[in-house]
């Protein structure tokens, strides 16, 4: 008797940081660039944003696959202020950018709002879901934030910060019910998922 084959996995990231965490599962997947615009609309939350373009991401490339299970994950990091709309904190994407979004963060508490959207265009099933780890960062100095700027160069997280790494010097404490979604992917939630659509995890 032969067992049947396992089904398609891929990953629309380009991510190195979602490509190796989806690797500790040890289930085969592809990576593919889903090629999506990632501009936030006018007035839109970020539990919208990040819901709207997880799902644009995993279905632009089940679109071109459409018996595969396609993971789509979008993260944004949100500074809240009691007094003022909450501001959406992106990829710093240079040293200026990325220690002025620390120290913006000094002594405050930071919201890393994760969503993941797994769908098979076949027969349009979608599975979707959303995890937030909340960051409460010390009081930082700007000596403190430019030697860990040169040190990591996180320029390519949301609000400039990697808590794998160095990073974790800068926080007081950490608040989530999965560590890896601060990372980029839950996989708590996410290896839920695939079981359920027929993976072995």
């Amino acid at each position: 008797m032969f067992l049947k084959s396992p089904p398609a996995l891929i990953l629309a990231s380009t991510s190195v940081y979602r490509r190796d965490l989806l690797a500790r599962i040890k289930i085969p997947f592809e990576c593919q660039s889903p090629g999506v615009d990632e501009t936030r609309r006018p007035g839109e939350s970020a539990l919208a944003l990040v819901a709207r373009l997880a799902q644009a991401k995993a279905r632009a490339v089940a679109l071109q696959h459409p018996d595969a299970w396609v993971i789509g994950s979008d993260q944004v990091a949100v500074l809240q202020d009691g007094t003022q709309p909450d501001s959406i904190l992106g990829k710093p994407g240079s040293v200026a950018n990325c220690i002025d979004q620390l120290l913006r963060c000094s002594g405050r508490t930071l919201s890393f709002v994760t969503a993941v959207a797994v769908v098979r265009h076949r027969d349009s099933s979608l599975f979707e879901f959303i995890v937030s780890t909340r960051v409460s960062f010390r009081a930082l100095d700007k000596a403190a934030v430019e030697h860990y700027v040169a040190r990591e160069s996180p320029l390519d997280c949301a609000g400039g910060f990697k808590s794998e790494g160095l990073g974790i010097t800068l926080c007081e404490s950490i608040d989530s019910t999965d560590p890896t979604a601060l990372i980029g992917l839950p996989l708590i939630r996410l290896c839920a998922v695939l079981r359920t659509v027929g993976f072995l995890v």
